[in-house]
């Protein structure tokens, strides 16, 4: 099942007063790009989200965002940095000395000062990821849905090109197969109008046949393109990521194209080349969004 690398999706987790909440989107990348965004308090925790992410994503650029709610007591620790608390209050007392000023200050607004009063989480690790990864999972099981569900439409939008495509190439081998008559019938009327005379040197004929349909053969090409077509169809009911390889396929597809549209001479073919690169391209815009 294809997977578009454009998704979004959301998960929360509440307990004992800590409440997670986790949003996951992403847009089309050509490699795997993740950006993730926690809280200072579950930042020793990026390693963890990230190798999750990574396991269920292939491609695309990615944003993790983080939310966390700790309304509760356990596991918060009150320090106070004695030293730094010590360095404000002398600095303060020399300014207030040497300006003639009250040095009066008190605990509460000493403890207001950048770094004297801290709060630390004490909780242990593992038990945050746990807590942490259950809002994860429930968002990243809506993120791949979602990606799925807009695969499918592309899969499906991708199938009718392709049969269409498929069509195409069955109508210019069918009208390939007459051009060497053409040709022959065209260069012996040529001849009789230059030379004047119903004669015509059918080894030298033959000869200028030969080189005409080496030159203007397209069997091969025909044949890659279907071959091409079929793979193509294979990869639109894979499991796996497979928006590298279709992306090969759709190049290979328009370069057969592109020598058929220069080697066949006739105004039919050319239509048809005109028309089969056209389905070629929408494809090719579609799979720039495919995982």
């Amino acid at each position: 099942m294809l997977k578009s690398m454009t998704g979004y999706g959301r998960g929360k987790y509440e307990t004992e007063d800590r409440h997670y909440c986790v949003e996951i989107k992403s847009v089309n990348h050509k490699y795997c790009d993740i950006t993730i965004k926690l809280p200072r308090s579950l930042s020793f925790l990026e390693d963890m989200v990230r190798k999750t992410v990574l396991n269920n994503i292939t491609r695309g650029k990615i944003d993790v965002f983080v939310s966390f709610t700790n309304n509760s007591e356990k596991g918060k620790q009150i320090k106070i940095n004695h030293e730094i608390a010590k360095i404000y209050l002398k600095e303060i007392r020399n300014i207030a000395q040497e300006n003639c000023l009250e040095s009066n200050i008190s605990v509460i607004e000493l403890a207001k000062l950048p770094e004297v009063l801290t709060i630390e989480n004490t909780d242990d690790e593992e038990l945050l990821w746990n807590e942490l990864k259950q809002a994860l999972d429930f968002a990243m099981k809506d993120f791949i849905q979602m990606r799925k569900n807009e695969g499918i439409k592309m899969a499906e939008d991708m199938k009718t090109r392709i049969k269409q495509i498929i069509q195409k190439i069955e109508e210019i081998s069918c009208v390939s197969s007459g051009l060497v008559e053409e040709y022959i019938v065209k260069l012996e009327e040529r001849i009789k109008e230059l030379t004047k005379t119903d004669i015509i040197d059918q080894a030298r004929l033959a000869q200028e046949v030969v080189i005409y349909s080496d030159k203007c053969s397209i069997q091969e090409e025909i044949t890659r393109l279907k071959s091409h077509t079929n793979q193509f169809i294979n990869l639109l009911e894979s499991e796996d990521a497979v928006g590298k390889n279709m992306d090969f396929l759709i190049q290979e597809m328009n370069r057969e194209i592109n020598t058929i549209g220069a080697k066949a001479n006739k105004l039919e073919i050319t239509k048809l080349v005109v028309e089969t690169k056209t389905l070629i391209e929408d494809i090719r815009e579609q799979i720039q969004n495919i995982e």
